[in-house]
């Protein structure tokens, strides 16, 4: 009966509310899962909603990263470097990429930068000397 009075009463459209997901939080649930491709669909939602969002496309590089589409991770990543220069993880995750690639130039500019702005917290010293130990392997290999 419920259903006949919403249809038919004037007042059509004031029970029901569109309700707006939180597709930066589902992506980072289901990339936990480990379902990578499921999480780049849900961040790409969220970047049309947001497309100036610096965390969605700093993760959307994580994502694509995880899938081995490097370049893709790379674009992300400097997306995110535009609208926000500060973000130490997009300047690390950046770095290793580019190295990887072997652009050592670019590469030592961004884990420089990643190195004056540190990330806090439990697991930022790993990161850190992650990072210092790529640097004084890159000045070995200009050395040698």
């Amino acid at each position: 009966m419920a259903f006949w009075k919403r249809l038919f009463s004037r007042r059509r459209g004031t029970d029901l509310k569109p309700q707006r997901l939180d597709y930066l939080n589902e992506a980072l649930a289901l990339e936990r899962q480990g379902d990578y491709d499921a999480a780049l669909t849900s961040y790409r939602l969220a970047l049309r909603d947001h497309p100036a969002d610096p965390r969605v496309l700093q993760n959307m590089a994580i994502a694509f990263t995880k899938t081995q589409r490097h370049d893709e991770a790379i674009r992300y990543y400097r997306k995110a470097l535009e609208i926000d220069d500060t973000l130490a993880g997009a300047h690390y995750g950046l770095a290793f990429l580019l190295l990887r690639r072997g652009d050592t130039e670019y590469a030592e500019k961004h884990l420089r930068t990643f190195l004056a702005r540190p990330p806090r917290g439990p697991d930022a010293a790993k990161w850190i000397e992650h990072a210092q130990q790529a640097l004084a392997d890159m000045e070995t290999e200009e050395q040698s």
